[in-house]
């Protein structure tokens, strides 16, 4: 329960600061974003609908998450409810791979912010995610 705890407050607080990105915040904007290089060309530039979209979708894997893991026992864990903890399971581990050039383990370019953040911080996250989805789906 611990696990799932832990990990539904994290994708709390990272919706939420997606919810302050598309509002116009810039706090730790800088780095999230993949560089095409070290000059610091964004390779994509996110609109605030398709922030919104991702913080809504970071929610609703925290509200799946704390049903399937047993944190919120009012609710109960229908079929659909754990089809969305394996899509998420996916989600999460294909984001932990990566796309073989900017972001993930197998990431190519490594001379950029995003690219030292995204090893030491959002990978790890991603897999730590992936790895909580699984578990709660097969110990709950």
């Amino acid at each position: 329960m611990m696990i799932s705890g832990i990990s539904v407050f994290l994708l709390l607080c990272i919706g939420s600061l997606h919810v302050f990105w598309a509002f116009g915040g810039h706090w730790g904007s800088r780095v999230v974003i993949p560089a095409t290089s070290g000059s610091g060309e964004l390779t994509f530039k996110p609109g605030t609908i398709a922030t919104l979209i991702v913080a809504l979708l970071l929610f609703i894997g925290a509200l799946l998450l704390s049903i399937q893991g047993r944190l919120l026992p009012s609710l109960p864990s229908y079929p659909w409810i754990k089809w969305g903890c394996w899509i998420c399971v996916f989600v999460f581990g294909l984001r932990a791979i990566g796309d073989f050039k900017y972001v993930g383990l197998f990431k190519r370019v490594k001379q950029t912010r995003f690219a030292t953040y995204d090893s030491l911080l959002f990978t790890p996250l991603c897999l730590w995610l992936c790895f909580t989805f699984y578990y709660t789906l097969i110990y709950s």
